[in-house]
């Protein structure tokens, strides 16, 4: 087909009612033979999107590129067009349609060898960049429970490939950040042993699938470190070894008297305490998404956390986590090594994750970001590793703003609303909800423009190399450490260690105003074993 034939043919279609698999079929033919027209080199100052096509060339080291990512889908992604995922993967052309059917769990921006990303004609991003890029950026859309994993660390990983290379596709370490899109559901880190001594008390189903050896050490503890992180291993690797006729057999118990008591006409003795409810709401979902999995368990002895759009958190490697439900913004060292145990029909590793976990107690840092660059529509998310950092740029409508000139290789993807770009070069590019690009180091930096009469703000997610390694804004469990994280149940101190007996639940413990003998007796370092 001619120029003018398809130019003809894109005419006609305008007030006609067309599909949009028609629709972007047809705006292929003409950025193809436009491109072709141009060589890729002209320049356009209409504000149509094929315009915007005509002003980059993949030649050019000042130019930034378009790029068609790659989707997984896994079977805990959200299905159809509900999921994030599935609407990127067809703006960004990697789909013709979307299937109701279909998980969408994953989209892929990166160089790793499970997932290369491509530009339009067809090289690859690596080969684009020189090399490979040190990260994986990634969008998640999760409509259920993930497994419960952990991610080596590059000792670890390095030894995992080597012994088994068809589980383990590469050796290196994979830290990971997250930057919640919606209303984000995760397990992440080791509860305090304190919690979860009370958590086997109260719930005996629990308690049947732990050794007596397992639960006197967790009861017995003492204060430092290392005696903690002991009875915490030995009680992760006793759940995991139960034999899976006693697990099945305690976790249908569970959830018979966890049903009976979240049911409508169960009356209360007292008002439930919100963490208790969680917890037996967690539980009940997971059990039904994993019939039969005692990984369903895993809110007793993991924080269950849920992180509010804009707030992130950070996994370094060997910290136990399974994202539950949500959409996210990821990203990661350039691995793809998972260590799995539970909640999973996948290939389990038990023995390797017992093995390689911190046992750090506590969560990660939530933190919504700090302003970068002089401009709080800036925000960066820095974790302590050098191979990432995010940046969320926001432009309301009627404003503009320009992207700071960096010196490494970037990639970004807008992930809400609209509106145009420019730079020296005269780039105008496409901004809509699923396209993503590539920014060459030392490129000129993109000013991203909204229209006033716009209803809302474009925002693109950016991932690049660290830059600000020094300054982090996120930490995680390991180095966060026990002492600055008050644990989910936020008891105070001489609770925990006078009246950790009690029968009260743990939200409902009151704060007990101590004399000097009862000071001194919780700062021994005694702590009173809960009665089974």
């Amino acid at each position: 087909m001619t120029l003018p034939s398809v130019l003809e043919n894109a005419a006609t279609s305008i007030g006609e009612e067309k599909s949009d698999k028609d629709l972007r079929i047809l705006e292929q033919q003409v950025h193809q033979k436009l491109t072709t027209f141009s060589s890729g080199k002209s320049k356009c100052n209409s504000d149509g999107n094929m315009a915007s096509q005509l002003t980059y060339s993949t030649e050019s080291d000042r130019n930034v590129l378009p790029l068609r990512p790659i989707f997984k889908d896994y079977a805990w992604g959200i299905r159809g067009l509900d999921s994030r995922v599935a609407r990127y993967a067809l703006e960004s052309g990697i789909i013709d349609e979307v299937d109701p059917d279909t998980p969408y769990a994953e989209l892929w921006m990166g160089t790793h060898p499970s997932g290369p990303t491509t530009l339009r004609d067809g090289t690859t991003l690596e080969e684009a960049v020189g090399g490979p890029l040190p990260f994986l950026f990634k969008v998640l859309s999760a409509g259920k429970a993930l497994s419960i994993q952990a991610h080596p660390c590059k000792a670890g990983a390095q030894k995992l490939h080597l012994e088994n290379p068809a589980n383990y596709v590469d050796d290196n370490h994979k830290p990971e950040l997250a930057v919640a899109l919606t209303p984000f559901e995760a397990m992440c880190g080791f509860r305090r042993l304190e919690e979860i001594a009370i958590l086997i008390k109260k719930h005996p189903e629990f308690a049947a699938c732990i050794s007596n050896e397992a639960k006197l050490a967790v009861f017995l503890a003492n204060r430092d470190e290392d005696s903690k992180k002991s009875a915490l291993r030995a009680l992760f690797q006793s759940f995991m070894s139960c034999p899976k006729e006693t697990s099945s057999r305690q976790l249908k118990r569970l959830l018979k008297r966890l049903q009976k008591e979240q049911s409508c006409d169960h009356v209360h003795p007292h008002e439930e305490p919100p963490w208790e409810r969680k917890c037996a709401r967690a539980i009940l979902r997971l059990a039904q998404q994993f019939p039969g999995d005692a990984g369903a368990m895993a809110p007793f002895f993991l924080n269950y956390l849920l992180i509010a759009p804009g707030e992130s958190f950070y996994m370094a490697a060997n910290e136990p986590h399974a994202y539950v439900a949500g959409e996210i913004i990821e990203c990661m060292a350039c691995s793809d090594n998972v260590v799995r145990a539970g909640l999973t029909p996948k290939f389990k590793d038990v023995d390797n994750l017992v093995n390689m976990l911190t046992y750090s107690m506590g969560g990660p840092t939530i933190n919504a970001g700090t302003p970068a660059y002089g401009d709080d529509r800036i925000m960066r998310y820095t974790p302590p590793t050098g191979e990432f950092e995010v940046m969320v740029i926001t432009c309301n409508p009627g404003e503009d703003i320009t992207l700071p000139l960096l010196p490494v290789p970037s990639v970004f993807i807008v992930i809400e609303g609209s509106g145009n770009t420019d730079n020296e070069d005269g780039q105008r590019l496409v901004m809509r909800p699923g396209r993503s690009y590539y920014i060459p180091a030392k490129c000129p930096p993109l000013t991203l423009a909204v229209n006033e009469k716009k209803r809302g703000p474009l925002k693109i997610a950016l991932a690049h190399e660290n830059m600000h390694k020094d300054d982090p804004t996120l930490a995680s469990a390991a180095d966060v450490g026990s002492k600055e994280w008050s644990g989910e149940f936020a008891l105070p101190l001489e609770v925990r260690s006078v009246t950790s007996s009690a029968p009260n639940t743990p939200m409902s413990s009151p704060r007990v105003k101590m004399n000097g003998a009862a000071m001194a007796a919780a700062t021994s370092g005694a702590y009173d074993v809960p009665k089974l």
